[in-house]
This record gives C-alpha cells, structure tokens and sequence, in this order.
C-alpha cells in the first residue's frame, strides 16, 4: 500500500503539465507554488522538457529556486547587459559609520553645486523675468549693477558660510592636509601658485575657502584669497554664494587689488595651470602648463609679492578621464570650447553614492598640500622681460625641487618629474 502511494506520488510530480487556457499547470505543489517566481515567466514546450528530462538537464527558477525539467531559455539583452554591469559593481557596506555617510553627503552638495547651481541660479532668474516677478528681480538686478565690481575688490566673504559644519566632512571625506614647509613673514603679501589644477581643484577649495582646514593655525596673521574663473560671478544669484567662501576674480585687477593692501598679510591663491591644465588631470601624470602663464610674475614684481610654489598632491587621483590625448578630435572639440566659453569640460568619472565603480564622485584619495619656500621678490614697478623670465624661470627651479623633496612621502615613484609646458 504504502508502495503504491510513492510510486503515484512521483508519477504525479513528473507528470507533463496541462494546457488548459493555454497556461501550463503543474500538479507538483511545491512546483505549482513557486510557478510565478520563473525569472521569465513561461514555461518551455512538453517536447522541450522531456528532450531535457532524457538528457538529465533541469532548469531552476532564478526567484523561486524551484527545479523545473529543460533548459533554461537565455535572458533578454537588457537583463544581459544589466547583469553583466552589476556583477562588475563594488556596492558600499550597509554598516558604513554614520560621519562617513555625511562626509559623503557634504562631498556630492559640493559636486552639485559645482556642476549645475550656476545654471540653477540663472534658470531661476529667468523664470522670474518671464513670469514677471518684477518686485523679486528688479531690485536685485539693480542691486547686482552697482555690486558688479565687487569679485575684483575683494570679495565679500562671509564667516558663517565658511564655519559650516559641511565643509568639516568635506575635508575628512578625502581627507584635505596643509603642510608648511617655511615660515612667512605676515608683515609682506604673497602670491601662491597652486599645483596641479586638477579637475575640480578640490585641495584649493577644501584648504583655502572654508575655516575648517589647518591654514589658520599654520598662518596666524594671514588671509587667502582663491582667485577663479571670472565667468563665475557673471551668474546671478550664483555669485554671492561662491563669494560668501571666499574665492575672488582671477583678473589682473583682482589679483592686484589683494596684493597692494598695505601692512601685507595677504595671500593670493592662484591656480595658475588654468582650465587648460584641467584636460591632462589624468591619475598618475604631472602636466603642468606654466611656461606661458607669465603674468603673475610680472603682477608679482610690481607690487614686490613673494612667490611661493604650492604642489597639491593627490589632486590628479580623485577622477579618471576619458583618454583625450593631444591629437585626438575629442582633445580638439574640448581645447575649442575652452577659448569659447573660457572654461574646459575634462569628461570625468569616478565612483557613485552607494557604489565604488562608476559616478561623478570623487575617489577616496588622501590629498597633501604642500607649501614651498617664498622666492624673495624685489619691487619694480616697470619691470623688464628679461626680469620677468628670470624670476619665471626662478619659480620653475624652486617648484621643481619642492616636488622632488616631497614625492617619495606620498607613494610617487623616484623616476616621476614634472613636465612644464
């Protein structure tokens, strides 16, 4: 008796389904309970299964784990692709603390801003216009006429901006250090030329624009200036933000104005590779443009403000670029909307939010700025070119050593140099 219930028992579980309504059914209960979890949700034909059954093939359902007789029929190309891609993923830990979760959250506010508050801003006043909330728009244009100068005489910093708590895990996310090399009299005014531009010069910013970094504590007496790109206070409403951290217009009015304060104490940060150094900003290279970036020798010269070299290392590590060599059409189609619109567009990628493989936030790459010794720089108010390029040719010796001094204590091999072009 008890024979005769097993062996209908097995009958009854590989027993071919039925057709009815054109739905195959299953007497198996373990089979029919888990039918909607096949990953493609139809059967195979009874011929298919019991060639499959002959051969000892099975066919398991990717939700429901049940073992259902053929082969498996292979995944459409989207559900290819998107298996692939995420088989390739490094997703982040759940457990993640919770300060390396908000140091996250702080470095992505600042990508976003940097990449789309500009055009936010602008798009939100020309709503205003169009919509005709003249009582909104006409005061602050009229405000913003008479204000227009402001980026190139001195800006308009404002404390409690740069003491936000953000920009404290903006600093720890890669983390940011400031490394003084040589004291500096705050009697004098200086001029700080950056290296290397990177690609969204994050060392500058994160050491130079908030009062979370050692730049106090390291230069007691001391303000900093970070001059940018003078499009950026062209954005209405965009403007006063990036003012209220500190940055000031790149011009030769701007940089002069810091530099002529009486009783000195004043530092102008410039980056001088410009956005035309932002396209080489590839991990492991050392391009710097600089050979033809003169001016701020002869600035420097005319109101007798030393320079001092400053090599941020790790500012190439935190993004990878498309491959854009010099040559190449996309080199060509970025170097001409540089002279067109006066900024680069590098086509950067990094990681994401919650995964470490593909997205437009920054690596977890320490960054090490490190400060060099000031060139002592005589006052000449008419300086000569032949004055101008021995002072340059100065700043590129003494940029030289400092990158030497320093490379083997962040992990760049002995044979690397610095290219100057």
């Amino acid at each position: 008796m008890n024979e005769k219930c097993q062996d209908s028992a097995e009958s009854e579980d590989t027993a071919p389904p039925s057709s009815s309504a054109g739905i195959p059914e299953y007497h198996s209960p373990g089979l029919k309970a888990r039918r909607k979890g096949w990953v493609y949700g139809r059967m195979l034909r009874p011929s298919a299964r019991r060639s499959a059954g002959d051969r000892g093939q099975v066919a398991v359902g990717a939700w429901g784990g049940a073992a259902i007789p053929g082969p498996q029929p292979p995944p459409p190309p989207p559900l290819r692709l998107l298996a692939a891609v995420t088989a390739e993923m490094e997703f982040a830990p759940l457990n993640l603390p919770l300060a390396r979760r908000l140091q996250t959250a702080a470095v992505l506010q600042w990508v976003l801003c940097f990449l789309l508050l500009a055009q936010v801003c602008v798009g939100i006043t020309v709503i205003l216009m169009i919509r005709n909330y003249w009582f909104l728009y006409v005061p602050y244009l009229t405000w913003l006429y008479f204000d227009w100068r402001t980026p190139e005489q001195g800006g308009r910093r404002s404390n409690w901006v740069r003491n936000w708590t953000v920009w404290r895990y903006f600093k720890d996310y890669f983390p940011i250090h400031l490394i003084k090399t040589w004291d500096l009299d705050p009697s004098r005014n200086y001029i700080f030329g950056f290296h290397p531009h990177g690609v969204l010069v994050a060392g500058a910013f994160g050491n130079f624009c908030t009062n979370h970094s050692d730049f106090k504590a390291l230069f007691p007496g001391f303000t900093a200036f970070l001059h940018v790109l003078p499009f950026w206070f062209r954005c209405p409403l965009f403007r006063e933000y990036l003012m209220s951290c500190g940055p000031v217009s790149v011009s030769k009015e701007s940089v002069s104005y810091v530099l002529s304060k009486e009783g000195g104490g004043h530092i102008s940060v410039i980056v001088l590779g410009g956005a035309e150094e932002s396209l080489d900003a590839h991990p492991g290279t050392f391009t710097l443009f600089i050979r033809r970036r003169k001016g701020f020798i002869k600035i420097a010269l005319t109101h007798g403000a030393y320079l001092v070299p400053v090599f941020s290392f790790g500012e190439n590590e935190l993004f990878k670029q498309i491959n854009n060599p010099e040559g190449s059409w996309l080199r060509a189609v970025q170097e001409k909307l540089q002279k067109i619109m006066g900024f680069a567009l590098p086509l950067f990628h990094a990681r994401g939010i919650f995964q470490y493989s593909f997205g437009l936030m920054p690596y977890r790459k320490p960054i090490h700025t490190v400060v060099g010794r000031p060139i002592p720089v005589l006052q000449t108010p008419q300086p000569t070119p032949e004055q101008i390029e021995e002072l340059h040719q100065t700043y590129l010796e003494e940029l030289r050593r400092l990158f030497e001094e320093h490379k083997g204590k962040y992990g760049i091999p002995e044979h690397e140099t610095l290219v100057f072009k």
